[in-house]
This record gives C-alpha cells, sequence and structure tokens, in this order.
C-alpha cells in the first residue's frame, strides 16, 4: 500500500461558465475530504484547461486559482479538441503529482469514484478506468450508436473497454511512458490500454449534466471514432482489398450466367444489368477511396509534426 498522494484533477473546460461554479465547489470540497481522511496530502491540486473558450470561463477559472492554493489552471491559444486538451492538461501536471485524475467539467461522472480510483492507486494499479454501469440516461439512438462503436472497434482489432469514455486515473510512471508517444490523431481509449501498465475498472452511474449544454456534437464523436479505427487498426484497407474481389468473383460470375442465359435463346435485355453494375461498382470505389483516403489524409497530418497545442498562458504556481 503506497502513503497518501499528490493528487492532480484535470478538467478540460470549453464554453463551461454555465457549470464551473458549481463543479469548483464540488471538487474542491472532494479535495479537502480526501486530504483530510489521509489519502492525499495537502499539495493537491485541480488543473482546469481552458481549451479556447469564448465565454467568461478563463476569468473564472483565473478568479478561482486567485482565492485558492488548490486551483490551477492552463489556457490553449485555441480550441484544439477535447482529447488534446486533456492531453495538455496531463502533461503540465506530470512533473507535480503522483498521479492525475481527468474528469469533464459537466460532472454526469460521478466525483465520489475519485476516492475508488486513489484506494486502487496505492494498492498498485497505475491505470484506474472508470466506467458507466448503464446507459439509461441516453437516448436510445446515442446507446444504439455507442453500442455499435464498441462493436466495430473490437472488429477491427482495437483494444478498448466498452463504456469507459475519458474518466481515468493515470499514475506518474505511465504518464512519463505517454510522452513518448507522438502521434497527433490521439485516441486515449486505446493508448491508454496499450501502454501495458496494472489496469483495473471502477464502475459508476452517469448523472444527468449540471447546466448547458453537451459540446459533444454528433461531428466531433464521429471523428473520435474515426481517430479509434484509423490509430489502432489496418482492417479497414484489408476489407476494401477483400471486397475487390468479391466484386471481381460476382461479376464474373454475373457475366458467364448472361452467356450461358444467352446460349439458351432466353435474352431480357442488357440495360438493367448494365445500371446495376455500374451503380454498385461506383459505389464500392467511392467507399473504398474514401477509406484509404481518411488513413493518407491522417498520415499527412502526423508527417508535418505541428504541436498538438499551444499554452498561451499558466496559473500554475
Amino acid at each position: 500500500m503506497k502513503d497518501k498522494i499528490q493528487l492532480a484533477i484535470v478538467v478540460p473546460c470549453y464554453n463551461e461558465e454555465a457549470v464551473l461554479k458549481e463543479t469548483n465547489y464540488r471538487l474542491t470540497n472532494l479535495l479537502v475530504e480526501m486530504i483530510q481522511e489521509q489519502q492525499i496530502k495537502t499539495n493537491s491540486y485541480i488543473l482546469y484547461v481552458d481549451d479556447g473558450s469564448k465565454d467568461q470561463t478563463w476569468k473564472m477559472i483565473t478568479n478561482y486559482h486567485n482565492s485558492s492554493e488548490m486551483v490551477k489552471g492552463i489556457k490553449l491559444s485555441r480550441n484544439k479538441g477535447h482529447q488534446n486538451a486533456i492531453l495538455a492538461g496531463m502533461f503540465t501536471a506530470c512533473d507535480n503529482c503522483d498521479a492525475c485524475i481527468t474528469i469533464d467539467a459537466d460532472l454526469q461522472d460521478d466525483i465520489e469514484t475519485i476516492k475508488e480510483m486513489v484506494e486502487r492507486f496505492r494498492q498498485g494499479d497505475d491505470i484506474v478506468l472508470g466506467v458507466r454501469n448503464n446507459r439509461d440516461s441516453d437516448s436510445a439512438l446515442k446507446r444504439g450508436t455507442a453500442r455499435l462503436f464498441y462493436k466495430l472497434m473490437k472488429f477491427l482489432g482495437a483494444n478498448t473497454i466498452e463504456d469507459h469514455a475519458d474518466y481515468r486515473l493515470i499514475s506518474n510512471r505511465a504518464l512519463r511512458e505517454l510522452q513518448k508517444y507522438g502521434e497527433v490523431n490521439l485516441f486515449f481509449r486505446g493508448i491508454i490500454l496499450d501502454l501495458g501498465f496494472p489496469t483495473s475498472c471502477v464502475y459508476y452511474k452517469r448523472n444527468p449534466r449540471l447546466a448547458g449544454e453537451s459540446k459533444y456534437t454528433p461531428a466531433k464523436m464521429l471523428g473520435l471514432a474515426l481517430s479509434g479505427i484509423t490509430s489502432f487498426s489496418i482492417k479497414p484497407i484489408r476489407m476494401v482489398f477483400f471486397s475487390g474481389v468479391a466484386l471481381a468473383i460476382l461479376a464474373f460470375i454475373a457475366a458467364l450466367t448472361l452467356a450461358i442465359v444467352a446460349i439458351c435463346g432466353v435474352f431480357i435485355g442488357w440495360m438493367p444489368f448494365i445500371f446495376v453494375t455500374i451503380w454498385f461498382v461506383t459505389g464500392l470505389i467511392l467507399i473504398g477511396l474514401g477509406v484509404i483516403g481518411e488513413y493518407v489524409g491522417r498520415d499527412y497530418m502526423e508527417s508535418k509534426r505541428r504541436p498538438r497545442y499551444i499554452i498561451e498562458e499558466e496559473l500554475i504556481h
């Protein structure tokens, strides 16, 4: 069992002024409670990451920092996306924590689970994943797409935990290994498990959002899914190849069938076959080009080696 630890709670924020007051109140009280229970050290803290917000989020973070040593913050120069904001927070906290926990600002993830995460870390786990125990609060569409996503990721060979998002504890040791990963297109749900350190899961019930609206739009969720697929699997490219092989076989069989029918003296016209074949082949070509283009585009982004984020301002002392 490890002694009490220095804990950093990393909270990515994008236009979160509607929830930040309550979020800061709850997280601060939780840290005070855990310090009193001798779970964490008195120098534990909350690190807010302002991901290029357009509202009063950074001003609020600055005020909280000025009034409490428990609150720190960094401001990114512009909106770089949820995954990059998490990365910026973790890497900033790396030199000043034994472990960090990432959690969204809306606190839909149960903060009481943080105590269990810390306890698992003290028992020897370097990575502790927060996993939802149900999706009753989601719409039928969101539940269905989530299930489809995880089944697809499993089929394509990506190592993911179903219903785990970005609520997790990661040790300082694992963070330093994570810093060696240089890709621009991040998919933490796969990379974290790829580290190979002792890992466990804690289960919790997801709460309603405190206020405001979710910043994870369908377009952003689709982008995350594409990042996961292209970061950890080349199966889609292979599927395109085998689809081409299957199509060639079907075309050969169709041509042979038409030849036999013509020899038997039965002719129903060529146009239906021609149009169906053109549409089918064109669809497969476009799908194949889209899949290959996704990989080429991401490889292009990786080759430029641009920084994943730029910190404009820091409140960390």
